[in-house]
Parts: C-alpha cells; structure tokens; sequence
C-alpha cells in the first residue's frame, strides 16, 4: 500500500514546511516507506479565484483572503484525490514537527475508519469536532471527498468552514481517534510523537514580527470583542493594531525548531538564501540565522 505525508502550505509558512518534511524523514527509522509531497496554494488556482468574496465562517461571512496566514487550510481535504483515492495519507500543517517515528502512525490499523484525527477538544462529550491539522486517511474510503467542490459550497453558504474543519460534515461511523500525542498543541513532553505549533502568535520561527492573520471571531464566546475586531479590521485594515507575534512560553520548543533549522542549513536542505529571502519578506523572524547558530544541537528525545 501507498503512503504518503502531505504537507500544505503557503509563502507565508513556507520554512515551516521545509523543516517539517526534514523532521519527518529525520526521525524516521522507515524514511524509504513512504512519500512527502507539499501541497501548496500556488498550484490550486480555485482558491485565488474566491479572493475577496464573502464565505460561511462559524454563521456568519468573511471575506476570503489568500494572504492570510492559513490560507492553505481548505487543501486539507485533497490528498485522497492526489492518491487516486487509494492508498494512505497523512496530511499535516507545516507548523506541525515530527518528534517520532511517523511510520508508526502512517502504518497504524484504522479498524475500518476512513479517517482518523485527535479530538481537538479535551471534552469528548462535545458535538464531533476533530483536529484535522494532523489528519490519517485511508483514501479508498473518502471517494466522496472533493476539496474544490466543498470549497465553493463555503461561498454558496451552503457549507460552514468550521464544520468542515471539525469533520461535522463526515459520518461519525467513518472517523476514528488517535492519540493527542500525535499532534500535540504546543506541548513537548517525553511522549509528544509530532509537535504542533498551533499558537500562532507564538510560533518560534516569528518573534517580534506584525502579527499578520486575522484573529478568530469566537461571537458567540465574546460577541461584543468580535464587532469590535471586525470594525478595527474594516476602519483601519485587516492587520491593524494586531500588535506583535511574542516568544514562545516553551524555550525547549523554540530550542527544537531552531535545532532542525540549524541542521538543515548545515546539510543544505534550507538553503542560507531561502531563509535571507524569507526574513526580508517578514516571514520569518529577522534574527533568524543568529538564533540558529547559537542553539545547542538537537538531540531527540527532547529531555
């Protein structure tokens, strides 16, 4: 059987991306096994055709924009089709870290699920919600899934983004759970399997650069701070005022990206020029080079 890790992405987490690939295949005992494939907006030509139109998010609109820092999430949905809906997949996000063997994963038994993931709440009891940022799919089993399809139905109100991000829309008889270890929200533990990164102001990789995504809305949690965020966003810009991303509350987890970052530029997987490339377009933090060169060498498992 096929395997293979999908990664989707965009220029904004591109380096991301990059060490994402390097850490799966570097902590991998079966790195010939299986296939790393990115996914990446430029090549998905449905997405820039939405730019500026309104879509369903959490019951209300907003207006879709291929700058934004998670522009890539609707492409969660396409690695069945790129396998010919067959074989396995992994998809994960390109702030997500392999810490262990993700062959253990790729290869694991789905007792007859199409689609397995961790819950992304730590109450069970809530309406099905999965965190499909690290997603295991068995591609013969989700011969209904169409990405471009499923996008557009967000513009027809048809679909909500969020519940097509939680899977509500998928039969609970076809997904399964796997451990919270393997994809693990901003934790590093001595059992943490892939590290995700989720906290987007505090991703190691951008420290004291503008925040530039648009923060969720949460209007049934705090409806009169999201009016209040969608008139700041529509007086003065969609980033304005956002202040700054922050430095990780984890030094281990700064430590371990920067770690991978050092390697790959010493065995040339990121190129100096790319990383240059990437800080002068704010992408990445500008002392970037500076705090790879002064981080200890990685050693996995993270003490």
């Amino acid at each position: 059987m096929k395997k293979c890790v999908f990664i989707h992405t965009n220029e904004r987490q591109w380096l991301g991306a990059q060490l994402s690939a390097y850490s799966l295949r570097r902590n991998s005992a079966h790195a010939d096994a299986f296939d790393v494939e990115f996914i990446h907006v430029r090549d998905y030509p449905f997405l820039q055709a939405r730019e500026g139109q309104p879509f369903l998010r959490g019951g209300v609109t907003r207006n879709w924009r291929m700058d934004d820092l998670q522009s890539f999430t609707p492409l969660r949905f396409m690695p069945p089709k790129l396998m010919g809906y067959e074989g396995r997949a992994l998809l994960v996000d390109p702030d997500v870290f392999a810490v262990g063997d993700v062959y253990e994963l790729l290869s694991r038994d789905m007792q007859g699920k199409g689609v397995m993931g961790r819950y992304r709440s730590a109450n069970k009891n809530k309406a099905q919600c999965v965190a499909t940022s690290v997603m295991l799919m068995d591609c013969a089993r989700l011969t209904h899934w169409d990405c471009e399809r499923e996008f557009n139905e967000l513009f027809e109100f048809t679909r909500d983004y969020k519940e097509w991000m939680c899977l509500r829309h998928e039969s609970p008889d076809n997904v399964g759970y796997f451990e919270p270890e393997w994809n693990d929200f901003d934790r590093l533990t001595e059992n943490t399997r892939m590290l995700h990164n989720t906290k987007r102001r505090t991703q190691p990789w951008k420290t004291g650069l503008p925040v530039d995504y648009t923060p969720a809305d949460k209007l049934r949690k705090y409806p009169l701070l999201a009016f209040l965020n969608r008139l700041r966003a529509r007086l003065f810009g969609e980033y304005a005022f956002l202040g700054r991303y922050t430095a990780h509350p984890d030094p281990n987890q700064e430590r371990f990206f920067f770690g991978l970052l050092n390697e790959a530029l010493e065995k040339g997987v990121v190129s100096e020029s790319l990383l240059r490339e990437e800080m002068k377009r704010n992408h990445v933090r500008h002392d970037a080079l500076e705090v790879a060169e002064r981080t200890p060498p990685l050693t996995v498992p993270i003490p």
